[in-house]
């Protein structure tokens, strides 16, 4: 089992996300609860995003107010675990995470080769309109995920992979778990968007800065200043999936090099007029004299001769 959160900045980008699942045909509206429509299910998608966007209204100064999951069972855990369980386990979730009196959907994807669930709220409390303290949860979810696969005996395969995720300044094999955490994400298909794959990095206190030409990875501290020695995205075998064309960056200077020697080229409508139109008078002249010449022939003029006086 695994349970990703997702630290989203807009959550109209994220509920338009799994709409649209919904409208391909490769996720359903699974779970609601605590909405003001006893079935928001019932109207269009405009309807479910205005009842949490109505609440975020109330705190416009709050950043981050989306409050996104992705539940996700493995093949052998979806064995033992139904979709009436999972129901009931995402909402002992909620509860857990201090969201239970939350409104919230959930959404049941289909479009990878196993089953997967996304739940999407607001962090802007719907009573007091303050912003939930979302301190330590991450590990208020890795306690409850314990909890669950104590509690149905869940296997246990993926766990040592997000052992590597967590990265402090004392972290070992930085590097390598680093590319490990891209491997991790570039599989999410759900991270659609660069923006949503920042996020989802953030979640981890890893952050993907520009720099010159290329890009560095930092990692953060609980302060959110670097707490490592950036490293170079180029020294990375597996890189996320957002940044790895680096060659974009050398086929831009191409571009700009090609198009900086047609600048340098001379275009016809950029030559200069006066060089044309004196080119264009004296080949005028040289016609307009072969013709002369052609109808006018030299005529010869007799030459005098000096006549020679007689000597005696």
């Amino acid at each position: 089992m695994v349970i990703v959160m997702h630290k989203s900045a807009y959550t109209d980008n994220v509920m338009m996300y799994n709409e649209k699942k919904v409208n391909e045909g490769v996720a359903t509206l699974f779970h609601f609860k605590n909405t003001r429509s006893a079935n928001p299910f019932n109207y269009d998608e405009h309807h479910r995003l205005k009842i949490l966007l109505d609440i975020e209204e109330e705190n416009p100064r709050a950043w981050n107010k989306c409050f996104h999951v992705s539940f996700n069972p493995s093949t052998e855990d979806y064995k033992i675990l139904d979709d009436a369980t999972i129901k009931q386990e995402i909402e002992n979730m909620m509860d857990h995470m201090g969201y239970g009196h939350q409104p919230y959907y959930v959404y049941r994807h289909e479009d990878l080769e196993r089953v997967h669930f996304h739940v999407v709220s607001t962090r802007i409390d719907c009573v007091t309109h303050q912003k939930i303290k979302d301190n330590f949860e991450r590990l208020k979810m890795q306690r409850f995920l314990h909890q669950l696969e104590e509690k149905y005996e869940l296997p246990l395969k993926e766990k040592p992979q997000e052992i590597n995720f967590r990265f402090s300044a004392r972290s070992r094999n930085i590097k390598e778990n680093l590319e490990n955490l891209f491997k991790h994400l570039n599989e999410k298909d759900e991270l659609t968007t660069k923006d949503l794959y920042d996020q989802a990095l953030l979640s981890f206190k890893v952050e993907i800065q520009k720099s010159g030409r290329g890009h560095i990875v930092v990692v953060l501290g609980d302060d959110g200043k670097p707490a490592r020695y950036p490293i170079r995205l180029s020294k990375f075998k597996n890189k996320p999936k957002f940044y790895s064309k680096e060659q974009r960056l050398a086929e831009q200077e191409t571009v700009e090099k090609q198009q900086s020697q047609q600048q340098k080229k001379p275009d016809i409508s950029e030559v200069d007029l006066r060089s044309v139109g004196v080119v264009a008078r004296d080949l005028n002249r040289l016609v307009e004299r072969s013709k002369w010449h052609k109808e006018n022939p030299k005529t010869k003029y007799k030459t005098r001769k000096k006549k020679r006086g007689k000597h005696f």
